[in-house]
């Protein structure tokens, strides 16, 4: 049962290998949703502060019946926040806003702020500015592991060069026909996990028939394909959904994938197309 399954980071903490995304699941829904995950097995969660639903997941993860340290908690430093006071002043709102006394796992959601994504600049000062404060709230245990999303190979180097506490993650877009080899490489060698968002390519992955074939020769969904690929590269997925039929479905892949159709899904030509950087928000 995949639910119960877990990696360990680079920090030796642990972090279940499959995860429920909650980007577009309003304040006001995200708090049922986690209480179904959680019901379902989900013991890992996450969320942003660009998502604007922190306070609904603090909810969920307060009423769902289970002890706080058996969940797995994931928040976002906005993309935006590019300087050390700002950094300092978000990360002790996400504490407060989600209502708990530590996160597991706090990232900075993007190396550039989103309307800047598609420019040259990479704000290699700003990360690192952002990086110290989350690098202090780790010493002082508000945050058991700090990491990264959409951080590519001379981000994340800017970082390693730089810091006294190294990235456990880089979160990133990873899906069939859409798969950063050589970034998820450069990632294992530094000794980072990569989490994988939209495992199943915002929904573009059911729309496609080859896809359908592959998934029907394994008795199982399109979906189930795209998050069993996922996990046999060594990836963290994180399916969003709010349907608790959908987040059954997603945590049933208890089935291997053959070596020849790995090498078929990871050389697919791509499926979907992320027209700008707006799309990218997990």
């Amino acid at each position: 049962m995949i639910l119960n399954e877990k990696y360990t980071l680079s920090n030796g903490l642990e972090i279940p290998k499959l995860g429920l995304g909650t980007w577009f699941i309003n304040d006001n829904e995200v708090e049922k949703a986690v209480k179904d995950a959680v019901e379902l097995g989900y013991r890992h969660i996450d969320t942003a502060q660009a998502y604007q639903n922190e306070k609904g997941v603090g909810e969920g993860v307060k009423n769902c019946g289970i002890k706080r340290e058996e969940l797995y908690v994931t928040t976002k430093l906005s993309g935006d926040i590019k300087s050390y006071d700002e950094a300092v002043n978000a990360i002790n709102l996400s504490l407060k806003t989600l209502g708990i006394d530590y996160i597991d796992l706090m990232i900075i959601h993007s190396p550039k702020p989103w309307a800047k994504y598609l420019e040259d600049n990479h704000y290699f000062e700003g990360n690192l500015e952002a990086w110290k404060a989350l690098e202090e709230a780790y010493k002082a245990g508000k945050i058991k592991s700090i990491g990264l999303s959409n951080f590519k190979k001379e981000d994340i180097e800017n970082i390693i060069n730089n810091c006294s506490v190294k990235p456990v993650v880089n979160q990133i877009l990873a899906h069939i026909s859409n798969t950063p080899l050589e970034l998820i490489e450069y990632c294992k060698e530094q000794g980072i996990l990569v989490e994988a968002y939209s495992p199943i390519g915002h929904g573009e992955l059911m729309k496609n028939e080859e896809l359908k074939q592959i998934a029907k020769k394994y008795d199982v969904s399109v979906p189930q394909l795209g998050i069993r690929y996922c996990l046999q590269l060594g990836l963290v997925p994180l399916p969003k959904t709010a349907n608790p039929a959908h987040m059954k479905n997603n945590a049933e892949v208890d089935f291997e994938i053959s070596d020849e159709d790995m090498k078929i899904l990871q050389n697919m030509k791509q499926i979907e197309n992320y027209g700008d950087a707006s799309e990218l928000h997990h």
